[in-house]
């Protein structure tokens, strides 16, 4: 069977194009890039900043119940709405902004597959510097779910007890760097989980950036890499976003139960006090990684 688990979590961009201005679909953009939306963005879509309104700004802490409740309210997202999330980067934010949703319990939500980049990259397919004008409204989440999220003392469970996916780069993983080219170094040590295997976020992608078929990922994440799928899994990167897309990838693609996203990642563990990590290359790194 080469069919996704859960098929109803993303829809394709000739999908998006044929629903847009549809009454109760809503197109939210959240980028790497927080000026990509501002210089064009989908007809409708309404654009909200991973820096800025998807985390706390006091502390190192996701958006609380209540400020996720003013920001869907204040974007004129009704509950009853379903929501489809894209991004640039494969959908980096945009899978992060799912989890979020998934989080505060919203009902539909999934990602246009392919994200902002391929949007671009077909031919004729509209795009707008104009803000929507939303109508406010009354946003009540769910309380917020603990089983999507992993903190330190959950990674740090007896080693060969759950699954842990390392999504950074080989160069990361390995010690070598503490970021991505281009990025701030955020921990004070490289390295990796001890136990952790190294499966880059970019094993599950295309070319065009939509995923990669049902039978590739299982060969990827349960041959090559060894995933249990018996075992609960934690995945993390350097600060979060990298890992919803493999928390989205294992968890509806691939159907595994009790995945987490370790949000504090690479940021928070390499720079504790007394941590174990490890450094070099782990008996299991997939090919091409």
């Amino acid at each position: 069977m080469n069919t996704y688990v859960h098929p109803e979590m993303l829809v394709s961009t000739q999908w998006v194009y044929e629903t847009l201005g549809k009454p109760g679909i809503r197109l939210v953009e959240v980028d790497v890039d927080t000026q990509a939306y501002a210089a064009g963005h989908l007809p409708g879509a309404v654009g909200f900043s991973w820096q800025t309104q998807l985390q706390d700004q006091v502390n190192r802490d996701i958006l609380d119940k209540s400020g996720f409740e003013a920001l869907l309210s204040g974007a004129g997202i009704n509950r009853q709405d379903l929501v489809v999330l894209y991004g640039d980067n494969n959908n980096w934010f945009a899978a992060y902004a799912l989890w979020l949703f998934k989080i505060y319990g919203h009902p539909e939500v999934c990602l246009m597959d392919g994200g902002r980049g391929k949007w671009l990259n077909e031919a004729d397919r509209p795009l707008t510097t104009q803000i929507p004008q939303t109508a406010p409204c009354s946003y009540t989440a769910l309380a917020p779910d603990p089983t999507l999220r992993a903190r330190v003392q959950d990674v740090l469970k007896t080693p060969g007890s759950q699954n842990l996916v390392d999504v950074r780069s080989a160069d990361e993983y390995t010690g070598t760097v503490l970021a991505p080219p281009g990025l701030s170094e955020t921990a004070q040590r490289g390295g990796h989980i001890p136990g952790a295997v190294n499966v880059p976020w970019s094993m599950a992608v295309k070319l065009d950036g939509t995923f990669k078929e049902m039978d590739e990922l299982r060969h990827i994440y349960f041959v090559e890499a060894g995933l249990k799928p018996s075992l609960g899994t934690i995945a993390y990167c350097r600060i979060g976003e990298r890992s919803s897309h493999t928390w989205f990838v294992l968890t509806y693609l691939l159907g595994l139960e009790n995945v987490r996203n370790y949000d504090g990642s690479w940021t928070e563990y390499g720079s504790m006090i007394g941590l174990p990590i490890e450094r070099g290359a782990a008996d299991r790194v997939p090919a091409g990684a």
